[in-house]
């Protein structure tokens, strides 16, 4: 039996952690945030690193390095996303649940932040490799997971299926009288396995609705309006889908296999049939032309929506942006420094914190149906999504007028200011 280490194919773009520490310090310092009150939201409460054998197809044994880091749990159970990429690390886990913890508080949900996932590209293993390597990882982690204490979702390149095989590990370790107590120990199910109807599009669902709320605001009508996505996957799709039932023109995409262009307009639906048909890439897709991944933020259009990575929008390639909104679906995809050439040019952007808070707000609705025993329809849970993701974007904008600050600070501000009251009413034991 031979035993190998599961290394990262690339390294991680760096500075995220920076970025989410510099939003936080920005806000913290227009509001004067309580000093001891700071002290505590600039650190994690606890960080999780297992490493963990699984057996591969041809019988060998590779070693897996799993990451949860758990930011804050102040207004309720940590809540975040697990992510199957060879860019995942600590520093990458901190900063994504500290946004997980302004993410829940500025949408008004009793959550606190937490994220993690597996450093591995996923391409490179079969599906019953992924389920061992999902199992093990849930049973490494333990009881530092539970439906109140710290409840995992799908995120980069995980799914419904991810959660149901952590859902039933979870389930395997319980005495049979708990079993059924523990269906909420994870959200973004199947439907079949306790999951949301609604949930599979809540995130995208959410970034069009910013988008459009955005739009109504300022008096702008979607019908015509160009548009492009970076990212396919879950988040892009049903952005992209939402969009193009409003009357939009989706004209370019990007994934990690290349990007597309088509002034004319993208189908969308054909798109996605022709993703399911070509492994998943977008690359070649009939009736659109393939450019330079370097070329795709420089693209004439009117909304950009990133929805891969964090870092995407950065110093090097912001001044080439031509779109006059940015709504990020993905989490943390503009660096400050970029940021400050967007705000400079005129360019608004809807912050991650909200446009992305349809999937957590829908996470939440699935946390809700199985802790009670209940069963929404569709039509329910994106009336009541809508209802909440207004609520977030009208406070949102009201701060940003009142305190003459960009949306991003502004939510940041809204977020930190729950925080704090919680702190504040609550004390710190003993």
């Amino acid at each position: 039996m031979t035993t190998k280490l599961a290394m990262p194919l690339k390294q991680r773009k760096q500075g995220m952690l920076e970025n989410v520490m510099r939003q936080f310090d920005n806000a913290a310092d227009i509001i004067n945030l309580n000093g001891n009150i700071r002290k505590i939201l600039e650190v994690t409460n606890n960080e999780f690193v297992v490493h963990f054998p699984v057996r591969m197809d041809n019988g060998e044994v590779t070693i897996f390095t799993g990451y949860r880091v758990q930011h804050n749990n102040a207004l309720g159970p940590y809540k975040g996303g697990l992510r199957y990429h060879p860019t995942v690390d600590i520093d990458a886990a901190r900063a994504l649940a500290m946004w997980m913890t302004w993410k829940t508080s500025l949408a008004g949900l009793p959550y606190g932040g937490a994220k993690g996932g597996i450093q591995l590209d996923p391409s490179k293993y079969s599906k019953a490799e992924l389920e061992r390597i999902t199992r093990r990882f849930t049973y490494a982690l333990g009881d530092n997971i539970g439906p109140e204490l710290d409840i995992p979702a799908p995120d980069v390149n995980t799914n419904p299926q991810t959660m149901a095989w952590i859902l039933d590990t979870y389930m395997s370790t319980k005495s049979p009288a708990e079993r059924s107590t523990n269906m909420h120990v994870v959200t973004g199910k199947p439907i079949g396995a306790g999951g949301s109807e609604g949930r599979d599009r809540a995130t995208g669902y959410g970034v069009f609705l910013t988008i459009k709320f955005w739009a109504n605001s300022n008096n702008i009508s979607l019908k015509g309006k160009k548009f492009i996505v970076q990212g396919f996957g879950n988040v892009g799709y049903w952005a992209a889908h939402f969009m193009e039932k409003e009357g939009a023109l989706l004209t370019g995409v990007q994934d990690a296999f290349g990007t597309i262009y088509n002034e004319n307009g993208i189908s969308v639906e054909n798109l996605l049939e022709y993703t399911k048909e070509n492994n998943g890439s977008i690359q070649n897709f009939k009736g659109s032309i393939g450019i330079e991944n370097s070329e795709f933020f420089g693209l004439d259009c009117d909304i950009c929506i990133p929805a891969a990575l964090g870092n995407q929008i950065t110093a090097e390639n912001a001044s080439k942006i031509r779109a006059y909104l940015i709504a990020e679906g993905a989490n943390g995809p503009t660096d400050v420094e970029a940021e400050k050439i967007l705000l400079e040019k005129g360019i608004d952007i809807i912050p991650d914190i909200l446009c992305n808070s349809g999937g957590v707000i829908g996470s939440y609705f699935e946390w809700l149906q199985n802790r009670n025993g209940e069963i929404w329809q569709l039509e329910e849970v994106l009336t009541k999504l809508e209802k909440k993701m207004k609520e977030s974007f009208t406070k949102v904008m009201e701060v940003s007028k009142e305190k003459k600050v960009d949306m991003r600070t502004a939510a940041f501000i809204i977020a930190i200011q729950r925080l704090e009251e919680a702190y504040v009413q609550r004390g710190i034991f003993p």
